[in-house]
C-alpha cells in the first residue's frame, strides 16, 4: 500500500528528486539561512523504477551557489564578481586565501581603482597576486601614491607591473627610496619620467637605500642626474657587477679621460646596456682587422657611440672589408669613420646598396679610393635626395663625367640638399651671371650658406669691385680676410663717389 501511494505521488516528478534535509531530519525550504562557511547539506534521494521505489540519504557539500552561501558583507565575494572574476575563480580564490574574506579589501581595491588600475588589469592582478590586497606594505604604498603630490606620478600600467612582479615585503621602503631620489637631485617635474621608465622592482624594491645612494654617488662623476634622466633604466643595473666594470672599460679606452668618458655616456646612455665582453669583442675587431689603435677607436666611439650597436658579423666586417678592397689604409679607415661613422650601421639592402648603384652609374669604379670616400659621404643623405641631386646636375647640362669629376674633387657634393643647391645654382647663373661650369672648378661653393655667405659676399663685392672675380676667390677666403679687404676698398670707393 505504501509503495502504491509513493508511486502515485511520484507520477509528476522526475525519475530522481533531491530534497534538502536539516540535521534533525526535518525538511527545510529556506536555503538562505546558512552561515559562512555553510555546513554540509543532507538530502533524501527518491528513486523509482517500474516496480520499485527506494529512499536514500546523501550528504552534499556546497550545494548552494557561492552567492547564496557566502555572507557578502563579510567576504567581499560580490566585489570579486563585480570585477569580472568568475564565481568558480572566486571560490577557489577564497578557499586558498582565507584572509581575503575581510572587509578591508574593499578599501584596498578602491585605492587601486583610484590610481587607475581598473577592469581587466585589476581582475588579473587580484587573480595572480591576491595577497597584495591584504599586505600592510601594499597599504603603505597605495597611501603614499594617493597623496596629492604623488597621484598620477606612476602610471597605472607601471603600478600594476610593480604589484604583479614584486613580493609585498620588498615594498616597505618604497616611499623612502623615492624621496631619496629627489634628495639626490632628480627634479620633481622629471620624477614621473624616471619612475615610469625603469623596472621598479629592480631599480628600487630590490635595492636598499644604501645601494641607491652608493650608485648615485658613483654616477655623479660621469653625468649623474643627467645620465639618469637620459636613460632611467640605468637604475635597473647592479652597481658592482654591471655599471662599475662597464664605465671603467670606457675610461681605460679614453686613457683615463673622465670628461671624454662622460661625453660618450651622455651622448648615448644606452651604451651601458652592453656587457664588458660586448665592448671587448668590438674593440678587438677594430684593433685586429682595421688596424686601429685604442686612441683612434675611442675617438670614433666619442663621435659615434652607436658603433657598439652594429653587428660585427653582419655590418662591421663587410664594411671594413669593402674599404680595404678600395685601397684604404688603417689611417684612411680612421679618417673616414671619424667623418662618416654612419657607414658602419646603415642597412646595406635598404640604403647603401642603392647609393652604391647610383655612384657606379655616374662613373665611379669598383676598388677605387674615390668610391670608398663617396660611399662615406653619401651616408649623410637619403637615397631620394641623392637621386634628386644627380638629376639637378643633369638638368643644368652637366654630364655624368663632369658630375664624377666634381664628386672626386669634393665628395660632399652629393650629400647636399637638392632644394638648397637649386637655389644656389639659379643665383649663380641668373643673378651673378656665371656659367654653371664655373662651379666645376669650385664645387665647394654649393656647401656655403646662401644668405650669410653667397648672397652677402656677391652683393658686397658687386657694389664695389667684385665683377669678374672667380667664385673660388670670392667665397673661399675667410670671413675675417673678406671683411678686412672690404674695409680697405671702402675709403677709395667713397672718394670716387665724392
Amino acid at each position: 500500500m505504501m509503495l502504491q501511494k509513493a508511486k502515485g505521488k511520484l507520477k509528476s516528478l522526475s525519475s530522481e528528486v533531491m530534497l534538502p534535509l536539516s540535521s534533525s531530519s526535518f525538511l527545510c525550504k529556506d536555503f538562505n539561512f546558512m552561515t559562512d562557511p555553510p555546513p554540509p547539506f543532507s538530502f533524501i534521494r527518491l528513486s523509482h523504477g517500474k516496480g520499485s521505489c527506494c529512499f536514500s540519504t546523501v550528504t552534499v557539500h556546497n550545494y548552494l551557489p557561492l552567492s547564496k552561501r557566502c555572507n557578502v558583507t563579510v567576504s567581499g565575494t560580490s566585489l570579486f564578481l563585480d570585477l569580472g572574476i568568475s564565481e568558480k575563480e572566486t571560490e577557489a580564490l577564497l578557499d586558498k586565501h582565507q584572509a581575503l574574506k575581510l572587509e578591508t579589501i574593499r578599501a584596498r581595491i578602491h585605492d587601486l581603482q583610484n590610481l587607475g588600475i581598473i577592469g581587466h588589469v585589476l581582475s588579473t592582478l587580484v587573480k595572480k597576486r591576491p595577497h597584495v590586497l591584504i599586505a600592510p606594505q601594499t597599504h603603505s604604498l597605495l597611501s603614499f601614491l594617493s597623496h596629492e603630490q604623488m597621484k598620477g606620478v606612476i602610471e597605472a600600467a607601471q603600478l600594476a607591473r610593480l604589484l604583479t612582479a614584486t613580493d609585498p615585503k620588498f615594498l616597505s621602503d618604497f616611499e623612502a627610496k623615492v624621496r631619496l631620489l629627489l634628495d639626490l637631485g632628480i627634479p620633481t617635474e622629471r620624477l614621473a619620467h624616471v619612475l615610469n621608465n625603469v623596472n621598479l622592482t629592480k631599480a628600487l624594491c630590490f635595492k636598499s637605500l644604501e645601494d641607491i645612494e652608493r650608485m648615485m654617488a658613483f654616477l655623479k662623476g660621469f653625468g649623474g642626474v643627467n645620465l639618469i634622466l637620459g636613460r632611467p633604466a640605468i637604475l635597473n643595473f647592479d652597481l658592482d657587477s654591471q655599471l662599475v666594470p662597464r664605465i671603467e672599460f670606457l675610461l681605460d679606452m679614453s686613457g683615463g679621460d673622465e670628461a671624454a668618458t662622460t661625453a660618450v655616456l651622455l651622448k648615448l646612455p644606452f651604451i651601458l646596456a652592453y656587457s664588458v665582453d660586448h665592448y671587448t669583442n668590438h674593440v678587438d675587431f677594430f684593433r685586429s682587422y682595421a688596424g686601429l689603435t685604442d686612441e683612434e677607436i675611442f675617438k670614433i666611439i666619442l663621435v659615434y657611440p652607436s658603433l657598439f650597436s652594429a653587428s660585427r658579423k653582419r655590418k662591421l666586417h663587410p664594411r671594413i672589408e669593402f674599404l680595404k678592397q678600395c685601397g684604404f689604409s688603417s689611417n684612411d679607415i680612421y679618417k673616414l669613420l671619424i667623418k662618416a661613422p654612419l657607414f658602419l650601421s646603415l642597412s646595406f639592402e635598404d640604403n647603401l646598396a642603392h647609393k652604391l648603384l647610383l655612384l657606379l652609374k655616374i662613373g665611379y669604379r669598383h676598388g677605387t679610393k674615390e668610391l670608398g670616400l663617396a660611399m662615406g659621404w653619401v651616408c649623410r643623405t637619403s637615397c631620394k635626395n641623392m637621386q634628386e641631386v644627380i638629376s639637378l646636375f643633369l638638368n643644368y647640362g652637366l654630364t655624368c663625367e663632369e658630375i664624377l669629376a666634381m664628386g672626386k674633387k669634393h665628395p660632399q657634393v652629393l650629400q647636399y640638399n637638392h632644394k638648397s643647391m637649386k637655389q644656389k645654382l639659379d643665383y649663380l647663373t641668373e643673378e651673378m651671371g656665371y656659367e654653371v661650369k664655373e662651379m666645376l672648378a669650385f664645387p665647394a661653393f654649393l656647401g656655403y650658406g646662401f644668405d650669410g655667405r653667397i648672397k652677402h659676399r656677391f652683393e658686397a663685392s658687386g657694389k664695389i669691385s667684385g665683377e669678374g672675380m672667380s667664385i673660388n676667390k670670392l667665397f673661399s677666403m675667410s670671413t675675417a680676410r673678406f671683411s678686412k679687404k672690404q674695409e680697405k676698398k671702402l675709403p677709395a670707393a667713397m672718394t670716387k663717389i665724392s
